[in-house]
């Protein structure tokens, strides 16, 4: 079998997440790139289609302990010959790309309850809110990120869902859909700069999402 039709692991989406957000802050992907890359990686199944997501990003590679033994590696082409006055690209091995829909998604579900997430709880890149008529917040200002665009995918019903994010921190909600329900967001919206940038998509029915800072941050800022 060649190495691109082996199947992936979640270890394998969850590093090729991290390198496409990290693509992101390097300015060598937008934000809209970067929603559709991660979508195509979190449905790839074998290695072939990991890598799509990755090949055109340079020096991007994925740790050495998720390729697979040199027996199983089938040729590697040769790099394009550089025109004149343009120099080689840094060749840095076989590369193994990312995340897929099949992979577990962390998931916060709740059904008429009250659930919250604060103090340093650790935010995976990707995560899933399924609610029906709960009072969800989430606070990441004291949060362990392990990585700096984090994705929230909601799917719900009649909540009311809190994100409490840094005064540093962006968002964007424009890809929520709204059945019935209201999304407001006091964040700057725009690239990433900050400690974090949240992109909010999925679908509100007859409930809302209210994305901002903390209490005083706007006061704060007017003092300081």
């Amino acid at each position: 079998m060649e190495s691109r039709d082996l199947r992936v692991s979640d270890a394998e989406r969850e590093h090729v997440g991290t390198l496409l957000q990290r693509a992101v802050g390097q300015g060598m992907l937008s934000l809209g790139e970067f929603t559709e890359r991660m979508d195509t990686a979190l449905a790839a199944k074998t290695r072939g289609e990991l890598n799509a997501v990755l090949v055109d990003l340079p020096g991007v590679q994925v740790r050495p302990e998720y390729l697979p033994h040199p027996a199983q590696l089938g040729p590697v082409p040769a790099p394009p010959v550089p025109g004149p006055g343009h120099s080689a690209p840094p060749v840095s091995g076989p590369v193994y790309p990312a995340p897929s829909p099949h992979m577990q998604v962390p998931t916060i579900r709740g059904r008429m309850s009250t659930l919250s997430r604060k103090g340093r709880w650790e935010v995976p890149p990707v995560l899933r809110l399924d609610t029906l008529m709960s009072s969800v917040t989430l606070d990441f200002t004291e949060a362990v990120m392990r990585t700096q665009v984090v994705r929230i995918q909601v799917d719900d019903y009649l909540s009311s869902l809190t994100l409490i994010v840094p005064a540093e921190a962006t968002a964007d909600i424009n890809g929520l859909d709204t059945v019935a329900a209201s999304a407001q967001s006091k964040v700057r919206n725009g690239p990433p700069f900050g400690p974090l940038h949240l992109i909010v998509d999925g679908t509100v029915r007859l409930g809302s999402v209210n994305v901002k800072h903390p209490l005083g941050t706007t006061l704060r800022k007017l003092l300081g």
